[in-house]
């Protein structure tokens, strides 16, 4: 388990990182990417949608082209900080602050459940995708980005230290033990060399 796959650990990080994360982030992360995603998803106006590990919004900035009805849910208070200072406390979202392993919303309270750039922080990834599952609604869709697995070993060595990095055989594993279907994956890359994320999509079983 990676440095940062610890709660109080990844906390503390993000009180620092959120000081620079909108200009640091862009590198790893971009718009370009992000609308990508999102296209991959059929998000209709007036679904309700929760933004899991939101930290300063940017994820959150993409939701809301599609619908008015979007939740931001995050563990770091200094991140979610930032977010209201684009969206205020509870105006144009709705914030919460959560765990993504324990998600405070009863169940099948979502349409759609986003998550990009928090999976790497879970120290129990499944046990946090099995409560997506339990909270969106059942036959819909939930979409995870993370961080692809390094392709060479001194990289390989050093993503392990730090968090979670997997590749799409672990993400199948992942999706398939929390209990989802039609798993699908798509890497995106800012440009050649540059950290590639892995996309994935996976839906609820419709007859739990």
């Amino acid at each position: 388990m990676g440095v940062l796959e610890n709660k109080a650990r990844a906390r503390l990080f993000y009180k620092y990182l959120s000081k620079v994360y909108d200009q640091v982030n862009p590198f790893i992360w971009n718009e370009e990417m992000r609308d990508e995603a999102l296209e991959l998803l059929d998000i209709q106006q007036g679904d309700r949608v929760l933004d899991v590990g939101c930290g300063t919004g940017f994820g959150t900035e993409g939701l809301l082209q599609y619908t008015d009805d979007v939740h931001g849910l995050d563990q770091s208070i200094h991140q979610m900080q930032k977010a209201w200072e684009k969206f205020g406390k509870n105006d144009e979202v709705r914030f919460y602050r959560g765990d993504a392993e324990r998600l405070p919303f009863a169940d099948d309270s979502f349409d759609v459940i986003w998550s990009s750039g928090s999976i790497e922080y879970w120290p129990n990834p499944v046990t946090a995708l099995e409560d997506f599952r339990r909270v969106v609604k059942p036959g819909n869709k939930v979409l995870v980005v993370g961080p692809d697995y390094p392709k060479t070993g001194v990289f390989q060595k050093l993503a392990d230290a730090i968090m979670l990095f997997y590749d799409e055989e672990e993400a199948d594993r992942m999706f398939k033990a929390a209990g989802f279907v039609d798993i699908e994956h798509h890497i995106l890359q800012r440009q050649p060399g540059s950290p590639r994320a892995i996309v994935t999509i996976a839906r609820a079983p419709a007859d739990e």
